[in-house]
């Protein structure tokens, strides 16, 4: 971090020198990985491990089903669907991978560009979240094991994980998060930043965006503090209903017809293709580290410390229902989301021209992209406005949640009756995170936003195999870990 300030061109030198060195060594581990944890889930929820309610028999939920759902979706992807949902498609419109055959400005790229969509931002990622939140909810609710990301190991290693272990796993799966929340923020501030522009004529200068990042990081610290069921289920509850509200407004005053048939074109492609597209089979390698390698990373550097939070939030429900909530239902809304979104960006970009949305992506960045679609609606400045409100509230929803759990993983005696962390470790990793993320964004943009992604996720990387091996132990001798159910 040090490094950072004083040398803002010689740290971002180093870091890209480093991110193209896990890139080319690993990025297939990434594909595969994955994929396993996907067809993992696949095999939870069709096995008699799905019957098994966290926190035991007789345990009570804290959180009703909807409830459950709007914190599971704002504290994983939400700010990603925000900022990308417009702008990632016209990339792949444009400028689709070798290896393919598509020519790009085709209706072929057009579906090329919506599968991507669906693949990048649906069941993968979210079975990313799942696997390693399921395995803590087990781990610390069931199996009684400490608050600590090493209790995911419990299962696999067959014992405990030391103290002095557990907290080598905790600290770098601390930096992992950082790394990845850095990168999201850095996707919020530059939405703001774009909205403020679009609306202001303000431009998004270092210290406009520091200043934005001060204000996003200051909310999202003080809904940490006042709890789970304070700030982040209110922020979560009122930020799903925005998204819904949003998107039904796109859907019905947009061109509905054009949606719907993007919409399909692109799901049968991603049905189609969905193996050797997550495998990275016969597309580019420089193209799919730059995207889809770059998506599961990020994913990845978020995934240990939120699966402390959605597995602590998941008290008196099933296996079964954990995958509905934390995967089935959060993928089909993203799907909604980006048929509606993405496809609005390709009707404009590609056939009715009403805007030049590439060249506004060329010049001003993929922040402004969405406000230009915006800008094609009925109520055009209302509805910018509202999204603009939207972005701000869902990276504080999201990044509340996990400041929490990282707080509480750095304090002693946190157990299920005592979950929260003290106030001014909140307000430490909260500010850390800031300033990571107003480094990599103001000196490299979108660019940094990439790096602090692979970054991050290349430790949790193992980890999550890892704690996929152990819901593969539980898989395999049910009777031996939940005596209870197989009695």
């Amino acid at each position: 971090m040090i490094y950072s300030l004083v040398d803002a061109v010689g740290f971002l030198r180093e870091v890209k020198n480093l991110n193209d060195w896990v890139l080319y060594h690993f990025g297939w581990l990434f594909s595969a990985g994955t994929l396993f944890f996907l067809l993992l889930c696949i095999w939870i929820y069709c096995s008699p491990l799905a019957k098994i309610k966290i926190g035991g028999k007789h345990a009570v939920p804290v959180l009703t089903r909807w409830e459950w759902f709007s914190i599971t979706l704002c504290t994983t992807i939400a700010i990603g669907i925000l900022f990308w949902a417009t702008a990632e498609p016209l990339y792949h419109y444009h400028a689709p991978p070798g290896g393919l055959g598509i020519e790009k400005d085709t209706p072929a790229a057009a579906r090329f560009a919506m599968s991507t969509m669906l693949l990048h931002w649906t069941f993968t990622p979210y079975s990313i979240y799942t696997v390693a939140g399921l395995m803590f909810a087990l781990a610390y609710y069931n199996l009684k094991q400490p608050f600590s990301l090493g209790a995911m190991l419990y299962p696999l290693l067959g014992r405990p994980v030391s103290a002095r272990w557990s907290g080598v796993i905790d600290a770098i799966c601390l930096y992992s998060l950082v790394a990845g929340m850095a990168a999201s923020l850095g996707a919020g501030i530059l939405t703001v930043s774009g909205g403020l522009h679009q609306f202001f004529g303000i431009s998004g200068t270092p210290l406009l965006l520091f200043g934005i990042t001060v204000l996003i990081v200051g909310s999202f610290v003080l809904s940490a503090i006042t709890g789970l069921l304070n700030g982040i289920r209110i922020l979560s509850n009122i930020n799903t209903y925005a998204f819904f509200v949003l998107a039904v407004f796109v859907l019905v005053f947009g061109p509905t017809r054009h949606l719907l048939q993007f919409g399909w074109e692109g799901t049968v492609d991603y049905v189609t293709t969905f193996f050797p597209r997550s495998l990275g089979l016969g597309v580019e390698k420089k193209w799919a580290d730059s995207w889809t390698i770059f998506y599961w990373a990020n994913w990845l550097a978020w995934t240990p410390v939120t699966a402390l939070f959605l597995g602590r939030v998941a008290i008196g429900y099933t296996v079964r229902d954990f995958i509905q909530y934390n995967l089935i239902l959060p993928s089909i809304f993203s799907a909604v989301w980006m048929m509606i979104f993405s496809g609005d960006a390709l009707y404009i970009d590609a056939v009715s021209h009403t805007a030049n949305l590439y060249t506004s992506l060329q010049n001003s960045g993929p922040e402004s992209v969405i406000y230009r679609v915006l800008d094609q609606l009925p109520l055009a400045q209302i509805t910018g406005l509202s999204f603009l409100a939207t972005a701000f509230l869902s990276y504080v929803a999201g990044a509340d949640a996990n400041t929490s759990a990282m707080s509480s993983l750095c304090t002693h005696g946190i157990t299920p009756e005592s979950p929260e962390a003290p106030v001014w470790v909140q307000i430490a990793w909260g500010s850390l995170v800031g300033l990571v993320a107003w480094v990599m964004v103001a000196n490299a943009g979108i660019d940094g936003i990439k790096m602090a992604s692979t970054l991050g996720g290349f430790p949790a990387l193992f980890l999550i195999i890892g704690v996929a091996g152990s819901l593969v132990a539980l898989l395999i001798r049910p009777k031996h870990f939940f005596p209870e159910y197989f009695e």
